[in-house]
């Protein structure tokens, strides 16, 4: 039997299977479901003792477990690590789900004609994840596993994956490898495939300016004294030119553009305005000038105000000037930009555009580094002949606009470049409400997945 013969053998198992892992509500965010998140773990377990594999363990962290699995066929051939996450987001807001959230509910929709399961987790990440699994199964059962395997499949990744790096730091030699293969990215479209080459980096920090020990009566105090609300909107106004370039000196200087090939591949990817903005209900679209959206969601760095607040908000009027306006900010990176120096940037720019009037606090919270993957290793091209051969169609290189901190992370400890190989779209709603992710793509990954195992060995022979 071939691998395809068994994948078309036992889809409708793979599909029930998946439905299984789906009704866990394995929110990590939630210490209630903790015993949940847990089950989620031992199941996924489970199936990989049950798809062939040697050693599949729980190793416990000082959160969620992470389950380790690994088939060696053959000393000689080349390694493939395989990470993915079987934790979600929360569910809220329930009342905007079409159906319950942790019952997979089979729909057909535009975007999917031949049905998609609605559920969360979906497509982030179990759905994804578990392509590879059933993959893995399939080639272990017919006896077609031509590079040795090995998953590593976490519970925090929602979290920030707070306890995978110490994880990867202590078995380092446990997780050595040559490839690391991800699902947890998407598609441009189905006639369209794309692989994920750049994912950006993110800092994020709190600001916050005061001008007073107490709020003030605006009719005493009135045009006689800053207003932090006031000044901290003018700092912020300041932070990009009238072409939306950010002003921060330094702040471009460890940005690298992909190459001529690539970017050409990006600028021709069919790209529809309208349909884009349909998703999120914008009214228009802006950026950074001389630049496509594309470029823009992938190649380029941003500043964004994700939250401001001070001062008297409630309902009906009270007359004061705030003594302290607040805000969140965060920085998408990009290429070789660093989170911790693009942060010593940020504050030390931002406190020198202060008036004396006013004092500025800058309280950095998470970041993580971008990534790159190289379009011209043998790693990638086995992806993008995999890719061909299941779509019939070359991928284009995409840069995408999110990050996956840990894949830089993997980079620096584990010495070794990642393929994201997404199967999902953009359209799938990961993180919202309705999430759902197609049985065309859920198959499809599937039969593109043996095929990267067959043309890296071959490229690595």
């Amino acid at each position: 039997m071939t691998t395809q013969q068994y994948i078309d053998q036992h889809r409708d198992r793979f599909l029930e299977e998946l439905k299984t892992l789906i009704r866990i509500p394995s929110i990590s965010t939630a210490r209630e479901h903790d015993k949940d998140t847990h089950h989620c773990a031992v199941q996924v377990q489970e199936y990989l003792v049950r798809a062939g594999l040697d050693r599949a363990e729980l190793y416990p962290t000082d959160g969620h477990p992470i389950v380790y699995a690994e088939k060696i066929v053959d000393e000689k051939a080349p390694t493939v690590l395989i990470y993915g996450h079987y934790d979600v987001q929360p569910a809220d807001p329930l009342d905007e789900w079409e159906t319950p959230p942790f019952e997979p509910t089979i729909k057909k929709t535009e975007n999917h004609p031949d049905g998609a399961i609605f559920a969360r987790g979906a497509t982030d990440d179990k759905g994804q994840m578990f392509i590879h699994l059933k993959a893995v199964e399939a080639m272990i059962q017919t006896d077609s596993l031509t590079c040795n395997v090995k998953f590593m499949i976490e519970g925090e990744e929602e979290i920030g994956s707070p306890n995978l790096v110490p994880f990867i730091k202590e078995h380092k030699e446990k997780l050595k490898s040559d490839v690391i293969l991800i699902s947890d990215t998407s598609l441009l479209s189905k006639k369209h495939p794309s692989v994920t080459v750049g994912l950006r980096g993110l800092t994020y920090l709190d600001v916050k300016v005061r001008s007073a020990r107490a709020d003030m009566h605006s009719g005493l105090f009135g045009g006689a004294v800053a207003n932090p609300i006031n000044v901290l909107c003018e700092m912020i106004a300041s932070l990009k030119d009238e072409n939306k370039h950010i002003t921060i000196p330094g702040f471009y200087d460890d940005v690298r553009f992909p190459s001529d090939r690539d970017r050409k591949l990006m600028q021709d990817a069919p790209f529809d305005a309208q349909e884009y903005m349909n998703s999120p209900g914008v009214f228009g679209l802006e950026g950074e000038k001389g630049y496509t959206t594309y470029e823009r969601t992938g190649i380029l760095p941003t500043l964004d105000v994700n939250g401001i607040w001070g001062g008297f908000t409630g309902e009906g009027s009270k007359t004061v000037i705030p003594a302290v306006a607040n805000a969140k900010i965060s920085m998408r990176l990009v290429s070789k930009q660093d989170h911790e120096k693009i942060t010593k940037l940020f504050s030390d720019h931002f406190k020198s555009i202060a008036p004396e009037s006013v004092k500025v606090e800058v309280i950095p919270h998470h970041g993580g580094n971008p990534y790159v993957t190289p379009t011209d290793t043998p790693e990638y091209k086995a992806a993008e002949e995999a890719i061909q051969q299941t779509f019939g169609e070359t991928p284009v290189p995409m840069y995408e606009g999110g990050s996956i901190p840990i894949v830089a992370q993997f980079k620096e400890v584990l010495e070794v470049e990642t393929i994201l190989m997404g199967f999902g779209f953009d359209t799938d709603g990961l993180h919202s409400p309705n999430e759902h992710f197609g049985l065309w793509n859920f198959y499809k990954g599937i039969e593109t997945v043996p095929a990267f195992f067959k043309a890296y060995a071959a490229r690595k022979s």
